[in-house]
């Protein structure tokens, strides 16, 4: 065989092992990680942003109305069907899925946002940690911990916590970029005016919208 042969063999092997891979493993360096730049912050911001993540609570959802209780149900069983594959284990979906609804709702954001940069960023591996050293399911940067936290990284490995961590800075990253979701997304990502992440984001989350109001098919 001829080096130029056996080259065009290797390259061969090396798409189908890349084809192979899981999607977030395929995606570029960027989508990967949730690389966030460490920002002084004011007492007020971190004191505030401090307080958000200490203040520790169950995310069992409670409900005004039985309308509003359908809707979520529905919305769990309907999310549940579209993490399926990416989270086998019927009770670890259902309490990913109750977390993240709980979370994203107590930061004020879009559930379906959160779903989306979630399946960018990890493509929903709680374990997932990227080469700019982020972790766990919301890619968090571990000099979080010691900014707003009690400065142990291995906390972003526990489920809720990385998500009340991912939402709670993303809700801050959009209060400093005043609303606008763009920006806010880059600066998560540590791409800050930059198209590939946030727009990576937007595609995914259309995969995870969902009317709470239409009744079930």
């Amino acid at each position: 065989m001829s080096a130029q042969r056996a080259q065009d063999a290797s390259r061969r092997r090396w798409l189908l092992r890349t084809a192979a891979l899981p999607a977030a493993l395929a995606l570029p360096d960027w989508a990967l990680a949730g690389a966030q730049i460490e920002e002084p912050l004011a007492d007020s911001v971190r004191t505030a942003l401090s307080s958000a993540i200490h203040n520790k609570a169950p995310p069992v959802p409670e409900f005004d109305d039985t309308e509003s209780r359908l809707g979520y149900l529905r919305w769990l069983g309907e999310m549940g069907e579209r993490i399926r594959r990416k989270v086998p284990d019927r009770r670890t979906r259902f309490e990913l899925l109750q977390t993240i609804w709980y979370e994203s709702r107590r930061a004020g954001l879009d559930v379906s946002l959160v779903l989306g940069l979630i399946q960018v960023e990890s493509n929903f591996r709680k374990f997932a940690v990227s080469s700019a050293g982020a972790r766990g399911l919301m890619q968090v940067m571990p000099f979080w911990t010691r900014v707003i936290g009690d400065g142990n990284p291995a906390v972003l490995f526990h489920m809720q916590t990385n998500l009340r961590f991912g939402c709670v800075i993303l809700r801050h990253y959009i209060d400093r970029e005043r609303g606008d979701l763009f920006m806010a997304l880059g600066r998560y990502n540590g791409s800050r005016g930059r198209a590939p992440y946030p727009n990576a984001v937007f595609a995914n989350q259309r995969t995870y919208r969902f009317d709470h109001r239409a009744p079930p098919a």
